[in-house]
């Protein structure tokens, strides 16, 4: 993992990154309209995408593409920050968008009425921690000047928009972007070699696992300043898949397989956590303790459910505050109807 320096070395890295990230999602995969039998992917750092791993590794969309009585192709293509992967899917370069609810509702608000981009499943409820190397951060009000907050995606993803949750609820509402212009994009992996490394302009790291956890592990001043589910109220589905419309409409026999492979994934992983590791491991190239991966896929607080829990509170929110233009009367309306997510929230 690369480890940023101070000042503008780290933006100016940042910022190529981000663009060679952009540029290759949109120039590498064509934008032509999809036919029935071929579905492309976006994902991005983490356990929070195990389903995908595990679903990519078994093939179970193409098992399920033959109980549907066709053969699907799948695409795979990884992304850093919400933003990248909404750009991705509404330039028509994926299909299927993983991303936070946050980004989720960002794009529906945008394509409401038009596209209509809606959520398909969950990949789970999992809590998000704002880790700091700084020992005089106990609180988010602790965070000064001096202090940048790592997040995938500045004002978009879904830990840009918990903190902003997390500081409308400390400050007030009208003072819900208090903390942003202490947060830079950068993605997961770098954002923890800094945590970790220590001596870089990157005191905090809003992350999701593993990486949050190597930061725990990996440098004796790193602590938790937020957990995303104090914020949030509980267990919450923190990242989510997503579509248009139009490609839920035109094929429904690979929508319908992709939906039942999700399912088979949540399945495998919650019967098989040390395969399930593996697999983490094997898919990504992941440098990681294995037995670390395997209490994080088992902790009690981890729920691998598809349908979405607990999203509808972060969605007012963000009406409330202006970040989106919609009204959601409820999560049923940022969620395409289906009987595997039906018992959500």
């Amino acid at each position: 993992m690369r480890v940023f320096r101070r000042g503008a070395p780290l933006r100016a890295a940042l910022t190529a990154c981000v663009a060679v990230t952009i540029g290759a999602a949109t120039l590498s995969v064509p934008t032509l309209a999809r036919a029935e039998g071929q579905i492309r992917i976006a994902e991005q750092f983490g356990i929070v995408y195990l389903l995908l791993n595990v679903a990519r590794d078994q093939q179970f969309i193409e098992k399920e593409g033959k109980k549907q009585g066709i053969d699907i192709k799948v695409d795979w293509v990884k992304l850093s920050g919400g933003a990248a992967v909404n750009d991705a899917l509404l330039s028509g370069s994926v299909d299927i968008a993983g991303a936070g609810v946050g980004p989720l509702l960002t794009v529906w608000d945008r394509t409401h009425g038009r596209q209509n981009v809606k959520g398909v499943t969950s990949l789970g409820n999992i809590p998000y921690y704002l880790v700091s190397n700084n020992p005089k951060v106990k609180t988010i009000a602790d965070f000064s000047d001096k202090d940048r907050i790592a997040v995938p995606a500045v004002g978009v993803s879904v830990q840009s928009r918990i903190l902003q949750y997390a500081a409308a609820k400390k400050w007030g509402e009208k003072d819900f972007d208090k903390l942003d212009k202490l947060t830079q994009a950068v993605p997961h992996p770098d954002a923890a070699a800094a945590i970790i490394a220590g001596g870089t302009e990157i005191t905090g790291h809003f992350g999701n696992p593993p990486f949050q956890e190597q930061e725990l592990a990996g440098n004796p001043k790193a602590h938790i300043v937020l957990n995303s589910y104090d914020v949030l109220g509980g267990p919450s589905s923190a990242t989510v898949l997503y579509a248009t419309e139009k490609f839920r409409d035109k094929n429904p026999k690979t929508y319908r397989a992709f939906v039942d492979a999700i399912a088979d994934a949540a399945k495998y992983v919650i019967a098989n956590p040390q395969a399930a590791a593996d697999i983490y491991i094997r898919v990504n190239n992941a440098k990681i303790d294995r037995a670390l991966l395997v209490k994080i896929i088992s902790n009690p607080q981890v729920q691998f459910n598809i349908a979405p829990q607990n999203t509808f509170g972060l969605a007012q929110f963000m009406y409330r505050v202006g970040a989106i233009k919609n009204e959601p009367k409820s999560w049923k309306d940022y969620f395409f109807d289906d009987p595997a997510t039906a018992s959500g929230s």
